[in-house]
């Protein structure tokens, strides 16, 4: 029997993609799986002028490939819209009212999350609205879910957390890294905590490195607006990658809540290496794509709205070093391209290698634990063994799990578990501003140096692994991708 959640959320920005895509069908699996019962309300804003009719209609398009109509049909009825200019103080007066009138209809008691589904920009200025005209409730929670970007930079990141800390606390803001929802970044703990062995080994003691590699096979598409000023390091490093970054290196928590485990996270952001602009040439590889094997494959600055002298980055590597006893000169190893060979988000952890000698000079090789979050999910360990063969001879094998049809049918999408954890409450898979905020520091010292043309630009073919740059940053320590497409 699932718990009821009694809630009402706002979603601004209700009219646009994300909302439709994401937003609409991840409310309704909760509705579906029973979380959502009787006692809950949606108000979407923005400022296109639809009626509450046409919005209800523009959710059940979102849902539509539901075949129990009458579930959808009753599911509707919780929405209700409010066109609204976010900008101005008396914006707000008719959506206080609609937020009203939805909580007593549906009898939600206080509880209540505002959704930003919008440019980032008005992040800081909707915060303080809510609170000056009146929108949060007197009972129950008030919580504000924002997307990313939070910030182009420390100074803008640090300008926002403090417009939004004049109208909410630190626990009410929930920022969304959709990847921390991922069910297999999820499994990291368990996998890390949960198994002596491994809790054991997690050290320098064992690990000789860990890399972290997000890859694509697609290019810029239709994105150069937004894409050529911020290049992969924005994109996808500074957020995507550091937060997955953080639940490796962390020391373990004393306790499994959202309190403990990112006080445990922040210890290691906290020692985190920030690079001077000679150590970002030496640790960071940027890599832009040039034309590929592949028909229609043509070089970044040759895609539509692209400079063609732009100096954006498409690809990025760096090697991550934490000062801490745990992590004593192991490279942290990351990695995220456009334009890549294979699409792929994996963790690799490389184990060193044993010293017994098996004869012949046969040595025992690196044995890796490898964590496939897309476009498969996937956890493999692999061991040295003897080979099938008449002399004595040594291979490796793997050990791999993945989820069956069933459990893959049932794992739910990230903005359906996020929006339920902050229903819950749970901000164990949201970033707080600590670790924002060291990100965004390790970023800048990078960013800063690029700006500055203080570092090469290395041209990729496109539809490979990257520059071999990347490959000679691990080369230089004695290490490989183990990913190599």
């Amino acid at each position: 029997m699932v718990a009821e959640q009694q809630t009402l959320v706002t979603f601004f920005g209700a009219t646009g993609d994300l909302a439709k895509r994401l937003l609409y069908p991840s409310v309704f699996n909760l509705y579906k799986k029973g979380f959502l019962q009787e006692h809950f309300a949606i108000v979407g804003t923005a400022r296109q002028e639809i009626s509450t009719a046409e919005y209800r209609d523009m959710v059940y398009t979102a849902i539509e490939g539901d075949q129990d109509k009458e579930r959808a049909a009753a599911f509707i009825e919780h929405f209700s819209y409010c066109a609204s200019d976010v900008t101005e103080a008396a914006g707000y007066h008719a959506l206080r009212e609609a937020i009203e009138a939805a909580s007593a209809k549906f009898g939600v008691q206080g509880n209540r999350i505002f959704y930003m589904s919008v440019a980032p920009r008005f992040f800081g200025t909707i915060a303080q609205y809510l609170k000056s005209e009146g929108l949060l409730a007197d009972q129950g929670y008030n919580r504000i879910m924002i997307e990313k970007p939070f910030g182009t930079s420390y100074d803008t990141a640090a300008a926002l957390q403090n417009e939004l800390e004049n109208a909410f606390d630190e626990n009410q803001l929930y920022r969304i890294d959709h990847f921390l929802g991922k069910e297999m970044v999820l499994n990291i703990a368990p996998i890390r905590f949960g198994n002596p062995l491994l809790k054991a080994a997690w050290n320098k003691d064992y690990i000789k490195n860990v890399q972290v590699t997000l890859a694509e096979t697609l290019g810029v598409e239709e994105r150069a607006g937004y894409y050529d000023t911020a290049g992969a390091l924005l994109d996808m490093f500074q957020n995507h990658a550091m937060q997955i970054v953080g639940w490796l290196a962390m020391e373990e928590p004393s306790s499994f809540t959202d309190t403990a485990i990112r006080e445990a996270k922040n210890a290691a952001f906290n020692a985190l290496q920030v690079y001077t602009p000679e150590e970002v040439a030496r640790y960071f590889v940027r890599g832009q794509y040039g034309p590929g094997k592949e028909a229609g494959h043509v070089a970044y600055t040759e895609e539509p709205d692209v400079p063609a002298d732009s100096k954006t980055n498409t690809y990025i590597a760096g090697e991550l070093h934490f000062d801490t006893p745990r992590w004593a000169g192991v490279p942290f190893y990351v990695r995220s391209g456009k334009r890549l060979e294979k699409k792929t988000t994996r963790i690799d952890v490389v184990f060193k290698a044993g010293s017994f000698d098996f004869g012949n000079g046969q040595k025992s090789a690196e044995t890796v634990l490898t964590i496939e979050v897309s476009p498969e999910e996937k956890v493999t360990l692999s061991l040295n063994a003897k080979a099938v063969a008449d002399d004595f001879e040594t291979r490796t094998i793997d050990l791999g799990w993945t989820p069956s049809a069933s459990e893959k049918a049932a794992i739910p999408a990230p903005y359906e578990r996020m929006l339920h954890d902050a229903m819950d409450g749970d901000g164990s898979n949201f970033a707080d501003w600590n670790g924002v905020a060291t990100a965004w520091k390790v970023t800048d010292a990078v960013s800063q140096t690029y700006a500055a043309d203080q570092a090469p630009l290395e041209i990729y073919e496109s539809d490979t692994m990257g520059p071999k740059a990347a490959d000679d940053l691990l080369a230089k320590n004695g290490d490989t991708w183990v990913f190599r497409g």
